[in-house]
């Protein structure tokens, strides 16, 4: 069985220090495996970018613990293993560029690292290769679209060898050939990689290729399952005040229309394959 690479127990986060000021966390308690993809849902205000920042110990809880690897986020010695395990990426990934060519950039995670000459020039070659790059490597950043900019946010993250990315919102500020090209980027750095992913996302289609997905409202954790387990809960997921893939939407009208189809259908093809069926 796969070791867990986050632990969190019994965990309550508050950004205030009044007593009677709001929790943004509320009794979390969670894990994720080596190697698992886990999508994160919620509306503003759940509590899923508070998540984020305590797992690559950003911010650190008083009440319960995060454990990364078995490093306790509160122990501040094992602040640096713990943010080269983890590795972040935010909205904006002009937060993110800070050197005037790409493969500078690039190179700044493993050159604070102390990482020698020889290995940084490996770790960029291979991590612009990864997110399919390495052609614009001399380029500038701010001349590059909002999607290859993002890839070149994660190509960083990547040089610097994590175990696990947290991704909080990447696509959000992308049209959909930048979301498309950032998301093909992050499944296969699951798939063919082996890194262990946390997306936080808004778009539901993304959510529903990952192996699992959490939903997060006002600081607790709601659901936890599987895509088809989630999704196919239409009316508990909209009470949320979230929505379903478009597909799975269609599957729940269809059943309400008393068309006999399964209500965990994610994709276009598992519709097309029960329409098929039904003539």
């Amino acid at each position: 069985m796969e070791k867990n690479i986050i632990s969190i127990k019994n965990l309550t986060f508050t950004y205030g220090k009044e007593s009677d000021d709001k929790p943004a966390l509320k009794d979390i308690n969670m894990s994720v495996k080596k190697g698992e993809f886990v999508a994160i849902l919620g509306e503003n205000g759940s509590g899923k970018s508070t998540l984020a920042k305590l797992l690559n110990a950003l911010i650190v809880p008083k009440d319960g613990e995060v454990f990364i690897n078995d490093f306790n986020t509160k122990d501040s010695s094992k602040l640096w293993d713990i943010r080269q395990t983890v590795g972040m990426v935010f909205q904006n990934p002009d937060n993110q560029l800070v050197a005037t060519i790409v493969e500078d950039d690039v190179a700044f995670g493993p050159e604070n690292l102390g990482v020698e000459p020889d290995e940084i020039r490996q770790r960029v070659d291979r991590s612009l290769k990864a997110v399919d790059m390495y052609e614009h490597r001399l380029k500038e950043p701010h001349r590059l679209s909002g999607g290859q900019k993002q890839r070149v946010a994660i190509a960083g993250i990547i040089a610097m060898k994590p175990e696990c990315i947290v991704l909080d919102e990447p696509t959000a500020m992308l049209d959909p050939v930048g979301r498309s090209e950032v998301m093909d980027t992050i499944m296969m750095l699951n798939r063919e990689e082996g890194i262990t992913i946390l997306l936080i996302t808004h778009f539901m289609e993304e959510a529903a290729v990952a192996d699992r997905v959490i939903v997060m409202n006002e600081g607790e954790i709601k659901m936890d399952g599987t895509p088809k387990e989630v999704f196919s809960d239409v009316e508990k997921i909209r009470g949320y005040g979230l929505d379903v893939p478009q597909v799975t939407e269609l599957a729940y009208i269809l059943r309400n229309q008393g068309i006999d189809i399964p209500s965990d259908i994610l994709t276009v093809d598992e519709m097309v394959d029960c329409l098929c069926r039904l003539r």
